[in-house]
């Protein structure tokens, strides 16, 4: 399908560009107008490659303030840092996009509002993260913008900790496994957002159970499963952003089941680790950056003095 419902403006130079819809547009050679209609998935990923959206998708804080999702403290960026427009939560103000007058707008297949009607206010496309992962999304990204020079050095950089992380431990020789209690149960991914990236990139080994579970996806499990979620070191991702989120959690899953800890060696061994969820949950390279040090400072901690122990 070829999409050109928009004219873009008189010398603008366009270039042809497939969305993950599969849909082929005409996309600005260089966007300089850009809304991005995901903050998490979307809005940072564009920060870290050097560009600031002029409007974004954002959610409305209980002071009645909008914030980017993770974007403050992961890129320092955030609406009331920078000159990006708040444009709505679950509904998007389609109005206030028209009027900023964008030369491209970029949304995912996940999001409330329809495609049809943005794509009569500009070019616009549609990037999957949650099916196809972020690197995919990076790389998209990078394309559009012509930040592909910005992408190799985070990548170059991620890589990095990545090799360092690697010959610090035996990865191959260590099982893990990310869970969190959610509706009585115990959530858990195939890969769980950047902290699931850094573990696998590692060569870190999962349970068979979360192995199973296909790209891209999550399952809930209830307490009979404890014991196949063991693993020699368990990471769960908290609301930090809660004066007593670490304690909530630990409560979530004692109502899971009652005394779960004694079911999971990690826990009995004090190698069950609560990791901040806004950083955990992010696709940025800054979080990936944290979670590599998190990781490695954490198993290489309990690994040198457990062999310390007479």
């Amino acid at each position: 399908m070829f999409l050109s419902l928009l004219v873009l403006s008189p010398g603008a130079l366009a270039k042809p560009f497939t969305d993950d819809l599969g849909r082929s547009v005409d996309v600005p050679e260089t966007p300089r107008r850009i809304i991005s209609l995901y903050d998490v998935d979307i809005t940072v990923p564009l920060i870290e490659l050097g560009i600031i959206p002029i409007a974004s998708h954002g959610r409305m804080g209980l002071d009645g303030k909008p914030y980017l999702r993770t974007s403050k403290l992961l890129t320092g960026v955030d609406f009331d840092t920078d000159n990006i427009r708040y444009i709505g939560s679950t509904e998007i103000d389609l109005e206030a996009i028209a009027a900023l007058k964008p030369d491209l707008i970029v949304t995912s297949p996940i999001r409330a509002t329809p495609i049809e009607p943005l794509q009569y206010l500009a070019p616009t496309v549609s990037l999957d993260a949650s099916t196809l992962g972020t690197q995919h999304v990076y790389r998209k990204l990078a394309e559009l913008t012509g930040t592909q020079n910005r992408l190799r050095a985070l990548e170059t950089r991620y890589k990095a900790g990545i090799d360092a992380l690697k010959s610090t431990l035996k990865t191959g020789d260590i099982t893990v496994n990310v869970f969190q209690p959610l509706n009585g149960k115990i959530s858990l991914y195939h890969t769980y957002r950047s902290l699931g990236r850094v573990l696998r990139d590692a060569g870190f080994m999962f349970p068979a159970l979360t192995n199973n579970i296909p790209k891209g996806d999550r399952i809930e499990v209830g307490a009979e499963y404890l014991p196949d979620l063991d693993a020699d070191f368990i990471f769960d991702p908290y609301r930090a952003d809660r004066g007593d989120g670490a304690m909530q959690e630990r409560a979530a899953m004692d109502k899971v089941f009652p005394g779960f800890c004694q079911f999971l060696k990690a826990c009995q061994n004090g190698r069950y680790i609560l990791v901040s969820r806004e950083v955990a949950i992010s696709s940025s390279y800054s979080a990936l950056a944290l979670m590599t040090s998190l990781v490695q400072s954490h198993i290489a901690s309990h690994l040198a003095f457990a062999v310390a122990k007479p």
